[in-house]
């Protein structure tokens, strides 16, 4: 994904780190550089806040559960490839 703006880091890089960074699972100037993205650009915003409500989903219902590593594996190579072919559908003509 990218809105069409120049932005210091690219959208789809910080799209692709925003568990990470919900988490608390990247390094301080990682943080405060996906943060300023986010300030700035509305559309990762947006996103940001569609996987902090899912975040927030999966917490509400399964709560203290830890999935095991296969699943959590697995799902992130899915997420990656629906990332990947969301981007594509934003290239492709109506």
């Amino acid at each position: 994904m990218s809105c069409g703006n120049p932005h210091e880091t690219d959208c789809s890089e910080v799209l692709n780190e925003v568990y990470l960074y919900l988490d608390l699972e990247c390094s301080e100037d990682r943080r405060l550089l996906i943060r300023a993205h986010l300030e700035e650009c509305s559309p990762c915003l947006r996103e940001y806040g569609i996987e902090q409500e899912v975040k927030a989903l999966v917490a509400r219902c399964c709560g203290a559960e830890t999935a095991p590593l296969e699943l959590r594996q697995r799902l992130r190579r899915k997420l990656a490839e629906l990332v990947v072919e969301a981007d594509a559908r934003e290239f492709l003509p109506d």
